[in-house]
């Protein structure tokens, strides 16, 4: 009896643990866009792809500010916005609330990508955050009132 509630209780924590975990990584590394990238082309104003803030507060100049993609309405709101470009779209999304390991934005956004069938997108590569990988490096801001 008391070896059963031992493996219950195991196979408890396993299942828990399991529902709070992060899903699998949904992009491949040449679907990571370099901050630098992005930045250049900003500044440049060449090449610029369209780009959705899919986190919690758009910050780069001209993202389309989604809100964070883990929320149902953010998501919809997200298709939605996507339903009348072509599938060939160069596309960047970013979220920058944490690393991606916690991130719950990012992967139900590339998901969406994904399902809709679009082939020409990237995921801005924000290690840390959007503070340590875009706005400390002093990359191209929204101005306050934007």
């Amino acid at each position: 009896m008391k070896m059963l509630r031992c493996i219950l209780s195991a196979g408890l924590v396993l299942l828990s643990l399991s529902l709070f975990a992060q899903k699998p990584i949904n992009w491949t590394s040449d679907q990571l866009m370099q901050p630098s990238t992005l930045a250049q082309a900003l500044q440049n104003h060449k090449d610029v792809p369209v780009i959705f803030c899919v986190g919690p507060g758009a910050v780069i100049p001209g993202s389309v500010n989604i809100g964070p993609a883990n929320d149902d309405a953010n998501l919809a709101k997200f298709k939605k916005s996507l339903g009348g470009l072509p599938k060939n779209t160069s596309l960047v999304i970013y979220c920058g609330c944490c690393p991606f390991e916690h991130c719950p934005n990012v992967r139900p956004a590339i998901d969406a990508l994904k399902q809709a069938g679009f082939t020409n997108y990237k995921l801005l590569n924000l290690e840390h955050n959007i503070k340590t990988d875009w706005l400390d490096k002093g990359y191209p801001k929204m101005n306050s009132g934007s």
